[in-house]
């Protein structure tokens, strides 16, 4: 299983994200009322900004305060990080 930071030493597992994207489009932040209403969120940002919305294939939605950006970056370099690793077993 391989998991993602994100933020504050919080982690996410990787095969199960869905979806990363900004807070900002009215749509997400429906998305995310909706997920506080059915008890389905999860706020890691320990007060701070909401930079990144983190969307699950359990349909749980998870608040980070660092960007999309950044959170794709450490996910794209787990995964190369991975396929290096199978490369070399073999």
């Amino acid at each position: 299983m391989k998991v993602i930071n994100i933020g504050f030493g919080n982690m996410v597992s990787a095969n199960r994200l869905v979806a990363i994207v900004s807070p900002e489009s009215a749509p997400i932040r429906r998305i995310i009322s909706k997920a506080k209403e059915s008890n389905m969120l999860i706020d890691a940002t320990y007060g701070r900004r909401s930079r990144s919305v983190l969307v699950t294939d359990s349909d749980h939605v998870i608040l980070s305060p660092i960007q999309p950006e950044t959170i794709a970056n450490r996910l794209s370099s787990e995964y190369e990080a991975a396929a290096e690793e199978e490369d070399s077993d073999e």
